[in-house]
């Protein structure tokens, strides 16, 4: 789990330079919940705190969500999140290894429905720490105290976003006018993805995890959009797909979480794909621009049943056994 954390550098240092320092301010403060929420649910169950604890898999869940949050969402509704995560999706299942859902995607996916207002107007302008992007206590005021005067400048709406809701009345030319998109596929974001890309590589180099499940989610993906999307004029091109939004974040540190994936080699090329291409059916035709976190939540589902019809050879047989085994 500290390998994860320090993979995840990458990615939040790009993201504090091209969006200022809500992600931090974030990640600190929803990292602090979670150690908290998971310590309350372990001693309230009677179990060893400092044990569990030092696992980090609680900070991991804060950090991710940290991340994937909007920098400048108010404290509020970012404990929320954390709560349902570290308490909801996490301890009442019976603690680590006995979730069946991703805890970060849990609280992310009830906060974004709960409060759709507050988690799609408060994305950071792509500016940078050298362009006018608000300070430190700016940014701790409008996350802290409600003060959204000073930094409404500073807020609007993620390029996924701005592409999917615009394009039905223009054609993607005036689209890219927005100032979200910049000079390159969408100002910043590619950069955090890149990101967020390079620490992922680090982590199967290091054998942290396998490759299975992000090659999958992002191959299915750009299949996705190569076969249905390559009219740009209608649909937001693949270059917006894997560079916008959360796609390398889910795809190398939220798809990848060993307890609620798939667990064998065929099964985790199912589900990865799996996700990738509910990422692209929801983007496209569905309500929300992003979609990473409902994609993995519903293949979450599917993984019993994946895990039922991958299972590994077991050693000394010529062939897995799979499927329903028949009454004797």
């Amino acid at each position: 789990m500290l390998w994860v954390v320090i993979a995840c550098l990458p990615g939040l240092l790009a993201q504090t330079v091209f969006f200022g320092w809500g992600n931090v301010i974030n990640v600190i403060w929803c990292i602090a919940l979670a150690l908290g929420a998971e310590a309350a649910i372990l001693r309230m169950r009677d179990k060893p705190v400092g044990f569990f604890l030092r696992d980090n898999t609680a900070a991991v869940t804060g950090l991710l969500l940290g991340l994937a949050l909007p920098p400048l969402l108010p404290w509020w509704v970012s404990a929320i999140a954390v709560f349902s995560a570290i308490i909801m999706a996490k301890q009442l299942y019976g603690g680590l290894g006995s979730n069946p859902f991703n805890p970060a995607m849990v609280g992310y996916a009830l906060v974004l429905i709960s409060f759709p207002v507050a988690m799609t107007t408060n994305w950071a302008v792509p500016g940078g720490l050298g362009n006018g992007a608000p300070g430190v206590l700016d940014t701790l005021a409008a996350i802290f105290s409600g003060q959204q005067t000073a930094v409404d400048a500073y807020t609007m709406a993620t390029p996924l976003d701005v592409y999917k809701h615009d394009i039905g009345a223009r054609i993607a030319a005036e689209v890219r006018q927005h100032p979200s998109f910049g000079n390159g596929i969408a100002k910043g974001w590619e950069w955090v993805n890149l990101a967020f890309l390079a620490g992922g590589i680090g982590l199967i180099y290091l054998r942290i995890i396998s490759w299975h499940i992000p090659v999958s989610f992002v191959a299915a993906l750009a299949l996705m959009s190569l076969a249905f999307g390559s009219n740009p004029d209608q649909y937001a091109p693949l270059s917006l797909h894997l560079l916008a939004g959360g796609t390398m974040l889910g795809a190398f540190f939220i798809a990848t979480d060993p307890v609620s994936a798939a667990t064998s080699h065929q099964g985790k090329l199912i589900y990865g794909a799996g996700i990738g291409i509910l990422i692209y059916l929801i983007r496209t035709w569905g309500s929300y621009p992003d979609a990473v976190a409902f994609a993995v939540l519903l293949m979450n589902f599917a993984v019993p049943f994946i895990d039922h019809y991958t299972p590994p050879r077991t050693y000394g047989h010529k062939k897995p056994k799979r499927g329903i085994a028949p009454r004797t």
